[in-house]
């Protein structure tokens, strides 16, 4: 299929290439609401994407840096994107931020609106890029940090954690109590099995259970990854004749909706479970007993991602730059494990 052109646009909106350029830019000249119209909805009738934007970002690029996370509503995320604003400020940028709220036509929308509308780049928290998210992350030459999210290919550009890492120390921290085994509270089953940060949670969880010399088989259960879903789990779990000793969550929201379905079982926490959790959210140390957890920097991490998408040393073809930072995790004890 031939590749749609500004002349194709031009010629189906019934004016000059000139005119279509003037739309796509936003000037130098106007362009009459009617004509404007015209050569919008011929974009979009074709499909056109324009050619090589970030030729025109490098010399009128705006100060908007555009974030999409999956859900603003939980509190990792909430940090995350605020630690994203702070570190934005510090280099002269404001944040535009868009809840995908895990579905890939969200995602997609937002970006197209973000690139659209000039955004210096784009800090992206996803569970992986959709096919036609990566497709039009290539077609507007876009540039993209992964954040909080391990990269597919080597010429990715990403800020991470060490996940698996950080699971494996919580869990061997658990068995260190002398409890016989730890069972987890992964994601779902559209979580992916590659890449995803709770899915390295669970692979880290998987390895100190090897090491122990401990099965997992059926000692996984999935859970979304909100405290409100996270209790109905909770409630259905630690009810039942095989509640399990120990409980490592994938996030600090699905274990504080486990020890809110212990509180109301009347399982005390950590006398008859011990409970912990992963991101270490302001909430982590109110909660009742306070949760142990695994701390990431975020401040860093987002001053890192920040500075990454501002970088235009990596948008030279076989520049050495640096294109992946990975943060290590940090075991955070508090008594929800037995600690005093």
């Amino acid at each position: 299929m031939a590749k749609v052109t500004r002349d194709d646009v031009a010629r189906l909106a019934g004016t000059s290439t000139a005119v279509v350029s003037y739309v796509i830019n936003n000037g130098p000249r106007p362009v009459a609401p009617a004509t404007r119209e015209r050569v919008l909805a011929a974009i979009k009738e074709l499909g056109y994407r324009p050619d090589r934007v970030a030729q025109a970002m490098a010399s009128r690029r705006t100060d908007l840096v555009g974030m999409i996370v999956p859900d603003a509503r939980q509190p990792f995320f909430a940090e995350m994107a605020h630690a994203v604003e702070q570190a934005a400020a510090e280099r002269g940028k404001m944040v535009l931020v868009g809840n995908s709220d895990y579905l890939d036509e969200r995602e997609v929308h937002y970006l197209r609106a973000f690139l659209g509308m000039r955004v210096s780049g784009l800090i992206l928290v996803s569970q992986g890029p959709s096919e036609t998210a990566a497709a039009e992350i290539e077609a507007w030459d876009a540039r993209v940090v992964l954040l909080h999210r391990r990269p597919d290919a080597i010429d990715d550009v990403a800020v991470v954690t060490d996940d698996v890492g950080g699971a494996q120390l919580l869990t061997r921290h658990l068995l260190e109590h002398g409890v016989p085994y730890v069972a987890c509270l992964g994601g779902t089953p559209s979580t992916p099995s590659v890449g995803d940060p709770v899915s390295d949670h669970v692979e880290g969880w998987r390895r100190a259970m090897a090491e122990a010399g401990h099965t997992t088989e059926g000692r996984l259960f999935q859970a979304p990854y909100n405290r409100y879903d996270a209790y109905e789990v909770g409630l259905t779990l630690l009810a039942g004749p095989d509640r399990p000793p120990a409980i490592v969550c994938a996030t600090d929201d699905q274990a504080i909706g486990v020890l809110r379905a212990a509180r109301e079982l009347r399982v005390d926490v950590p006398g008859e479970l011990l409970v912990a959790g992963f991101d270490d959210v302001k909430e982590a140390g109110l909660t009742d007993p306070p949760l142990t957890t695994v701390a990431s920097d975020r401040t860093a991490m987002a001053r890192a991602a920040v500075d990454l998408v501002l970088d235009d040393a990596l948008r030279v073809a076989g520049s050495r730059r640096e294109r992946q930072k990975v943060f290590p995790s940090r075991l955070v004890v508090r008594r929800s494990c037995g600690c005093s």
